[in-house]
């Protein structure tokens, strides 16, 4: 059985570091879940060129974005009698259309599905369609990470599935239902004693649930990884009720917690409500600040998810957007133009309005990574929202920017390691959002100009000290772990 993680080399911003190719953890649940008598090898071209290897079976996930080159590689599979299998959230949400380029499509959860289609398989009988539905979240197996055979840095674990928030922009909900299925805290620590890496990654949607008594959940988690022994650097996503617990937050650094990744979308209520952010109108933006200090107050960084291209966005309410980030306190930031997946409410509503102009399925899903417009919004055309955002991209990610960004980090937290884990994450963000770009440094009058030189010059010498006195043991630490 061979597993491809196929990846658009098109757009290879976040391909050129290892700290942001992620180990598809949905093939090593496959993995875990076929049969030990079958010789299982993944493929990820993350990492390594696609070339053809003889399989018996080739299973295949992708994201939207990466839909169309999965189709390709199964293109050669089929034209060589090899039977081919699509599964994953894009499969999910367009199984139709998968199954017109794979012989079988797996929608769902695979624990749902996988043994059946193996059973089917070995017999000759292989269905085309089959429906994995919803898991027990007690039947999802530990990751079989032996076949994770390339140099990742972070492990990751999944400690739950669903979400109730239902936001318009995300298919998570189709894909894993609103009830939050919670796996058993000492499975998941068994689970944790298996990975080998010295970062981790809590895939959870949302690590910290919001119903009663989750917070208890979590420091049992994070208590139990300090009893343990398992020292690793982590990071996750989660909502804003994490600022709520400081027993919690205290146990989550404790157990290794160096960022906390949060989907702020947006500064201003009308762009919350455009996108039908509950949770975050319910608390209201000017409670921001007060979430993110008290999170630093424990060391934590924090990794805001920002969205540009609202329904009511104008230019001016795009700058406004970055300028908030940029003095806020927020350490790092990912800022998306909003796209319309398939299997969201808001591709349905925009689909309907015939108002998505990139729809030329499948092709135009290569296009749909958040980095383009796809859509005209009643204020802005593709062409002027792409134009804004390659402003505010390089206001951010410019070097002067982000170093700033890095000591008000080291200021607030207290925390080396957290102001150089959110200035490598910005960086790296600069480099998939602007490639080229990146490691300019800031524009504007001749004055700015000359400020900004000489503060680069000098924050250089700062940060090479750093670098000596800290972070380089670091890297040597999760440089060698992950070979």
């Amino acid at each position: 059985m061979l597993l491809i993680n196929p990846a658009d080399k098109a757009r290879p911003g976040f391909l050129n570091d290892a700290s942001t190719r992620f180990m598809p953890l949905g093939l090593g649940i496959v993995a875990a879940l076929t049969p030990s008598n079958w010789e299982v090898e993944l493929l990820d071209e993350s990492f390594e060129d696609f070339t053809f290897k003889p399989a018996d079976i080739v299973a295949l996930t992708c994201f939207t974005s990466t839909a169309p080159r999965a189709y390709d590689i199964a293109a050669i599979y089929r034209n060589a009698g090899i039977h081919t299998v699509l599964g994953g959230i894009h499969a999910s949400m367009c199984p139709d259309e998968a199954a017109l380029y794979f012989d079988t499509v797996v929608t769902g959860e695979a624990e749902g599905a996988w043994p059946a289609l193996i059973a089917d398989f070995d017999t000759g009988m292989t269905k085309k369609l089959y429906s994995g539905g919803i898991t027990d979240i007690e039947k999802v197996p530990h990751v079989r990470r032996d076949i994770y055979k390339y140099p990742y840095v972070y492990d990751l674990v999944q400690t739950s599935r669903g979400c109730p928030a239902g936001c318009d922009f995300c298919s998570v909900t189709q894909m894993c239902g609103k009830t939050y299925r919670e796996r058993d805290i000492e499975d998941v620590l068994d689970e944790l004693g298996e990975t080998t890496r010295p970062a981790l990654f809590f895939v959870d949607d949302n690590l910290v649930n919001n119903k009663k008594g989750a917070d208890e959940r979590a420091i049992r988690l994070f208590k139990g990884m300090v009893k343990r022994g398992i020292k690793k650097h982590w990071l996750s996503q989660a909502t804003l009720n994490f600022a709520d617990n400081d027993e919690m937050l205290y146990w989550a650094r404790k157990s290794g917690c160096i960022l906390i990744m949060m989907g702020v979308e947006a500064e201003t209520s009308q762009a919350l409500k455009d996108v039908r952010k509950h949770l975050n109108l319910k608390r209201g933006v000017g409670a921001y600040k007060d979430i993110f200090r008290k999170i630093h107050k424990h060391g934590i960084g924090i990794m805001a998810f920002m969205i540009f291209g609202m329904e009511s966005d104008r230019k001016e309410d795009l700058y406004a957007r970055g300028e908030f980030i940029r003095k806020s306190t927020i350490d790092a930031y990912q800022c998306t133009i909003l796209t319309p997946l398939p299997g969201t409410a808001l591709f349905d509503r925009l689909r309907k309005q015939d108002r998505i102009v990139l729809n030329n399925y499948p092709s135009d899903w290569q296009h749909y990574h958040f980095m383009v417009g796809t859509v005209n919004t009643p204020n802005l055309t593709i062409a002027e929202l792409e134009s804004c955002m390659q402003e505010i991209w390089q206001n951010l990610y410019n070097k002067e920017a982000m170093r700033r960004k890095m000591f008000r980090t080291l200021w607030n937290t207290g925390s080396f390691t957290t102001a150089y884990w959110t200035y490598a994450t910005n960086h790296n963000y600069g480099r998939m959002f602007q490639e080229e770009k990146a490691g300019a440094s800031v524009g504007g009058s001749a004055w700015r100009r000359f400020m900004g030189a000489v503060y680069l010059q000098f924050t250089s010498k700062v940060i090479w000290l750093m670098y000596q006195l800290v972070w380089a043991r670091m890297i040597r630490r999760f440089t060698a772990g992950a070979r």
